[in-house]
């Protein structure tokens, strides 16, 4: 695994921590107290059914997404759990998860109302937008969120890719130009739809359209949210997903069931082995005003083969260059 994994980076920048016994968990505290929510999960809640609302309480995930996509009646619904999320923070699963609202469609018309009904909760931290085709749609739901939410300036805002017309403007959407969006999702099964081609067991018929979404949003900073798993009781496919996405470059991966999300965030966390390998060997060293996290052995290496004018090396058996040695 790549040193410059998200989780490894935000979890070798703390200090006063022995990161060869970091737990996965923590790794993916330590993204949230850098200010860059871990989604490695991202789960999808319906807005119109406050039973599921409820009972995902009792799930450990990155994010919670309160779903009113095609569901507006539920506004106020998800408003109402929007403030029961707040309340419950205390507990062990719902303390850590992001709290984000999926809207409708700028296209619809009707995410004008869904906004105004989400965006004044002290409760949300974030907003998705489906089916988005330009910078622009990013924009007008920024300005609005400006516009009604005291916060504005603190929320985040995930755009989802589900079309042709949105992978190819994936480019442009990622470079929107507003810090705030911080993600970019792949809807695969509304993606399909639009283009008119056959899913099957294999997935290569999305290929393209993942790996264009992945590279868009990565160029620009942003974390790309893998597809969903429709066939959400078999474990066995879900972690041969995972573990394609995960090496397509995606971070995350979208859940429509908590019995997926366990397996999701096991998934696109670094193993024991991973962190003990990125770890390996640390010291603590300022740098201006922050504490750094440096491997010796690794950066030592890499000095000692510098001054003899070789620019790789390797250790245990692996090479390493100026990539791998950054973190």
């Amino acid at each position: 695994m790549s040193l410059r994994h998200p989780v490894i980076r935000a979890a070798t920048r703390r200090s006063g921590r022995t990161l060869s016994t970091t737990t996965a968990a923590a790794a993916a505290a330590a993204v949230n107290a850098v200010g860059t929510p871990a989604r490695r999960a991202i789960l999808y809640v319906p807005g119109s059914d406050a039973r599921k609302i409820s009972a995902s309480l009792r799930t450990d995930v990155d994010s919670r997404i309160l779903d009113l996509e095609d569901s507006p009646v539920a506004r106020q619904v998800v408003r109402d759990a929007l403030d029961q999320l707040l309340a419950s923070d205390t507990s062990v699963a719902s303390a850590n998860s992001e709290r984000a609202v999926r809207i409708n469609a700028v296209s619809s018309g009707l995410h004008l109302a869904d906004l105004a009904a989400v965006a004044p909760s002290p409760s949300l931290d974030a907003v998705l937008i489906p089916k988005v085709e330009s910078a622009q749609e990013v924009l007008d739901v920024l300005r609005q969120l400006d516009l009604l939410s005291p916060r504005a300036a603190s929320l985040r805002v995930m755009a989802s890719v589900e079309s042709a017309r949105g992978v190819l403007a994936a480019p442009e959407i990622a470079a929107c130009g507003d810090p705030r969006l911080d993600a970019l999702v792949f809807a695969a099964e509304d993606y399909a739809a639009d283009v008119g081609l056959r899913r099957t067991p294999s997935r290569l018929e999305m290929l393209y359209a993942r790996q264009a979404v992945v590279v868009a949003a990565r160029a620009r900073g942003l974390q790309a949210i893998d597809l969903v798993c429709v066939d959400y009781k078999d474990m066995d496919v879900l972690r041969a997903e995972c573990t394609e996405g995960r090496d397509f470059g995606f971070t995350g991966k979208q859940a429509i069931h908590p019995a997926q999300v366990a397996v999701i965030q096991e998934q696109f966390s670094p193993s024991a082995k991973e962190i003990e390998y990125a770890t390996k060997v640390f010291l603590i060293k300022t740098v201006k005003r922050n504490v750094t996290f440096v491997c010796l052995k690794i950066v030592d290496g890499y000095s000692a083969h510098q001054e003899k004018g070789l620019g790789a090396f390797s250790i245990d058996g692996k090479m390493i260059d100026m990539v791998g040695l950054h973190i």
